[in-house]
């Protein structure tokens, strides 16, 4: 006969739920919102302030290059030290704060200021501690968890781009924005504070107590090729993504879509990140994680270059989904292949710096993309075919990484 499950038991299986809600709604309003909601904005900035592409793409590569290495590794620190809770609920807030002021921001200093805000929001807020928060407290589905609390990006950030067309159809696009910054703090912010620090799972009746984790060697990860082989890989990757999402809006509009069919475009985009994300935590789960990642960041390599093919019929719908379901993989496998190379229990650490590497990736590219783009011609051919050839460059680390220590 079934025993029924003990009280601490059912407890740690609602800590779980709860854990993996609190990360979905996190990445679905600080990531999927606030990163892929504000290039929505960027053709109302260059026609109203008189600003380059290079300029209003270079307020989210000033924020992460100056917020990444001087907090990630903080970040990093302070989620192994203190867990990632009150990390999260101040991102939020920083989120929150970010778009309001983004809002009304005419000026450049101004401008910069708050992209700076908004790239303290991500990093405390973001993926490191919801990476974090599910390697603590998932085992045997890890992959499934981060998969589904990914899905908050893909949600976010295939609503986001429908929100906003009909929040600036309403309000004006500096009301619009000022919204999406209190959306984000009601979403993001009370979950968090009701997690408390994870103990151990529940042992079964006079099951032996699980042997002590041994000592986290950051220096001899530091030593280790794999680790670089990842952090190259991975920037990549996430560089090549981040030039053709910052960009997507504005080669949108050069080829005569609305702002309602861009709007859709990018919707579809990170739709097709939702199976995405859900299809490469399935298969993280059940096959070598190396396999995995290689096959996302092709993914990636292989959709860019629609973007250089004459006009056919579907052409930019192939390239939405293709470019998604990479998308929706791209961010989430990378803390699953550290964890396998390194360890969780140095994962906070980890991932503090291989995200602060990414993070000033994302946000360089995008600038070079928009300093190659041809005026006279209106055309990303130079830029894109550079995010071809690095997104190849990351593939091909990749396939050098070690067989894990820990597979699925």
């Amino acid at each position: 006969m079934k025993q029924a499950p003990s009280r601490a038991a059912a407890g740690w299986r609602s800590s779980q739920t709860l854990t993996v809600t609190a990360a979905f709604l996190a990445l679905f309003a600080l990531v999927g919102f606030a990163l892929y909601g504000l290039p929505f904005f960027y053709d109302f900035m260059t026609r109203e302030y008189g600003w380059s592409r290079a300029t209003v793409t270079s307020g989210n590569a000033l924020g992460k290059l100056l917020v990444g290495p001087l907090f990630g590794f903080i970040a990093g620190w302070l989620v192994d030290r203190f867990g990632p809770q009150r990390l999260m609920a101040a991102g939020a807030l920083l989120g929150g704060l970010a778009l309001a002021g983004l809002s009304m921001a005419d000026t450049l200093p101004l401008f910069y200021l708050f992209y700076v805000l908004n790239a303290l929001a991500y990093v405390c807020g973001g993926p490191l501690p919801c990476q974090v928060l599910i390697a603590r407290r998932f085992d045997k589905n890890r992959g499934k968890a981060m998969g589904i609390a990914y899905l908050g990006i893909g949600a976010g950030g295939a609503l986001v781009p429908l929100v906003a067309a009909r929040l600036q159809h309403v309000l004006g696009w500096h009301h619009a924005l000022l919204a999406l910054g209190g959306l984000i703090v009601l979403l993001a912010f009370p979950l968090p504070l009701l997690l408390k620090n994870p103990g151990t799972a529940p042992q079964q009746a006079g099951a032996a107590p699980p042997p002590a984790a041994p000592k986290v060697d950051i220096g001899a990860i530091l030593r280790s090729p794999a680790f670089y082989l990842l952090a190259f890989g991975s920037m990549c990757s996430i560089g090549a993504v981040g030039g053709v999402m910052q960009h997507l809006k504005l080669y949108l509009r050069d080829q005569t879509f609305t702002q309602e069919g861009a709007a859709r475009i990018l919707s579809l985009v990170l739709l097709s990140s939702l199976a995405g994300r859900v299809l490469m935590g399935w298969l993280a789960d059940r096959f070598s994680r190396k396999h995995v990642m290689l096959l996302i960041y092709l993914l990636v390599a292989t959709a860019i270059p629609l973007l250089l093919l004459p006009a056919f019929p579907g052409r930019i719908y192939v390239f939405a989904v293709l470019f998604g379901i990479g998308l929706g993989g791209d961010y989430m496998i990378i803390p699953l292949m550290a964890g396998d190379l390194f360890g969780v229990r140095a994962l906070g650490r980890v991932m503090g710096i291989i995200l602060v590497a990414d993070g000033v990736a994302e946000s360089a590219f995008p600038m070079l993309v928009g300093a190659l783009y041809s005026e006279a011609a209106k055309s990303y051919a130079l830029g894109f075919s550079v995010l071809i050839a690095v997104a190849l460059a990351g593939a091909s680390l990749i396939a050098f990484l070690p067989k894990p220590r820990a597979q699925p």
